[in-house]
């Protein structure tokens, strides 16, 4: 009976401790100053025990922060020294290499002390809007070109805040307000789910964290174990062309089950590439191993022990294994293709339980606005930095449609055109889902959007794209088609790139059509129900339902003239 008592009350803790992060990540998003962290939600939050050990980890944010930032707080242990940490420490870090993959992230870490001892940490990241240099794109020869770096260091010991760090910060940023009150956001988001946590120990009497901590990584190992040995013992690989900066870029990966692991390893996949483009190892572990829970264990919590038994290896100099200083800068444009590279190998052991493939990585941009004259300046125009997260569609599902303009796999929202135009001169004429942009299927794909920005008047501005997926479409699975790709071009017909940082002179506008997630299973399989919901919401256009599913003329004029009055929602 003591024993299941303790079970109960370990449990009953490691609920709160998740509660205490999802509370973390909550004072982040209310604080923070850039749109990225508190409209599309980029960012992770996470309690550690003292030997640095991730424990619970909160549910708003990305894989590829929280998984990153598992290995993180490690880094800050061997790096800052225990010796050296006191009660009212911050510790941060931007370094690509032992944070989240590139400049600007930042990671924060906090010790948390108890009766004068320390029992743990606490961690958050944030994706911040500029950090200096050439600014959030792809077009960086190396590291050192794409913006301030920040080696782990205290931003604060003894709760006093280095200030001669804030003003080398502020002196090589665009957005210094915003970037420094990131910083402090992220310093109080840790600080929160100290309370928090201290609250929680007075309340259970405890003294540290290693019986609660013991139970949740002991737990969470076995659950993973029993669902890795109950899978095929196979091998199987997989292989995903992409667009790249300026030639095509090449995903290997080798998948192999054994009893207790599951290793996954990336060679074949093509070398370092010139451009921003490059992934350190840290970010490529965090999605190949969100990838595989995802399809194997989704309900068993994130922490050490449940990432443990994922093994992620890939050849130095490879773009997925990029070292110091390649320019990292763009790393969640292939970082994100990751686990539909996994799942074209995990499909072939384990058929009818993986996703086709999605629009995988996001579908940014960032804006750098200027006046295009004196007389504008005059005017009251003025230069701004506005980077908006955007979404195409995700892969049809065994057993249900894709998700539109959905992020599959960062899981980061959508910004409203309303917060990305209060932050800047920018006008974001129109943004609407893009029909037949779903790859046709048994389960269709995802519908990808249609979005055209411009600038008030005044201003000329440079975007710096961050799109794939334009001469390699998300491919279907299982019989299902390809989703549409990604199209940019000015509003005059003039063709944009993918990638890099483009001129886009007054009074024109970017054209952008996103791209879709592919199709599950044949088009002749589809239920004519949903076939006709389609038609009748404009999913896809009267010509697919009548060449992809065989929709007749007649049904087809019934529902859109249904629509057309009225009577059919």
């Amino acid at each position: 009976m003591a024993k299941a008592n303790t079970t109960v009350t370990h449990q009953v803790m490691w609920n709160r401790l998740i509660s205490v992060v999802e509370e973390q990540a909550q004072a982040l998003v209310r604080t923070a100053f850039s749109t990225s962290v508190r409209e599309a939600g980029d960012l992770s939050a996470g309690v550690y025990d003292a030997h640095g050990r991730m424990l619970a980890q909160a549910v708003t944010g990305t894989p590829g922060h929280v998984n990153a930032m598992a290995d993180a707080v490690g880094h800050f242990i061997r790096r800052i020294g225990r010796q050296n940490m006191f009660e009212g420490d911050v510790y941060i870090t931007n370094d690509p290499w032992e944070g989240t993959g590139h400049l600007h992230d930042i990671t924060v870490v906090t010790p948390s002390f108890f009766n004068g001892a320390l029992v743990g940490f606490f961690a958050c990241t944030a994706h911040v809007v500029d950090v200096g240099g050439r600014g959030f794109g792809a077009d960086a020869n190396s590291v050192y070109e794409e913006g301030l770096y920040l080696p782990i260091m205290k931003f604060a010991e003894r709760g006093e805040v280095d200030q001669t760090l804030l003003r080398i910060v502020r002196g090589n940023v665009r957005e210094p307000d915003q970037l420094v009150g990131d910083m402090y956001a992220l310093a109080a988001c840790n600080e929160t789910g100290h309370r928090r946590l201290i609250d929680m120990m007075r309340e259970f009497a405890l003294t540290d964290l290693e019986g609660i901590a013991e139970f949740i990584l002991d737990n969470s190992r076995r659950a993973t174990l029993e669902r890795i040995a109950a899978l095929p013992r196979q091998e199987a690989s997989g292989e995903m062309v992409i667009d790249g900066y300026s030639k095509p870029i090449t995903l290997c990966v080798q998948l192999k089950i054994e009893e207790d692991r599951i290793l996954c390893d990336f060679q074949g996949t093509s070398g370092t590439d010139p451009k921003g483009i490059n992934v350190p190892l840290v970010y490529t572990k965090a999605y190949a191993c969100y990838a595989l829970k995802c399809a194997i264990a989704p309900e068993i919590p994130n922490n050490a022990a449940s990432l443990a038994p994922f093994e992620i290896t890939a050849p130095e100099h490879s773009i997925v294994n990029a070292v110091h200083p390649a320019p990292v800068a763009l790393r969640h444009v292939i970082g994100h293709m990751i686990p539909d590279t996994v799942y074209d190998a995990l499909d072939k052991i384990l058929p009818e339980t993986v996703p086709a493939e999605g629009a995988g990585c996001l579908c940014n941009f960032q804006v750098s606005l200027r006046p295009a004259s004196q007389a504008a300046r005059a005017a009251g125009a003025r230069r701004a930095e506005v980077l908006t997260f955007n979404s195409g569609g995700s892969g049809a599902r065994p057993g249900l449609d894709g998700m539109n303009a959905t992020a599959f796999p960062s899981g980061v929202m959508t910004m409203p055109v309303e917060a990305t135009e209060q932050v800047g001169p920018v006008i974001i004429w129109r943004k609407e889902l893009r029909p037949d942009s779903g790859g046709i299927g048994t389960y269709r794909g995802g519908l990808g959007q249609y979005m055209e920005v411009g600038a008030t008047t005044g201003h000329e501005f440079d975007i710096s794209a961050m799109f794939d997926r334009v001469n390699h479409p998300a491919r279907g699975r299982n019989g299902g088609g390809d989703g549409a790709p990604t199209e940019i071009a000015l509003d005059d017909g003039t063709a944009l790139r993918g990638k890099g940082r483009q001129f886009v002179p007054e009074g024109r506008r970017v054209v952008m059509a996103f791209p879709g997630g592919a199709g599950y299973g044949a088009p002749a399989g589809r239920d004519p129900d949903l076939v006709r919901r389609d038609l009748a919401r404009g999913y896809i256009t009267p010509e697919s339902a009548a060449a992809d599913y065989g929709l007749a003329q007649e049904e087809i004029s019934a529902i859109l003239a249904g629509v057309e009055d009225g009577n059919i929602a």
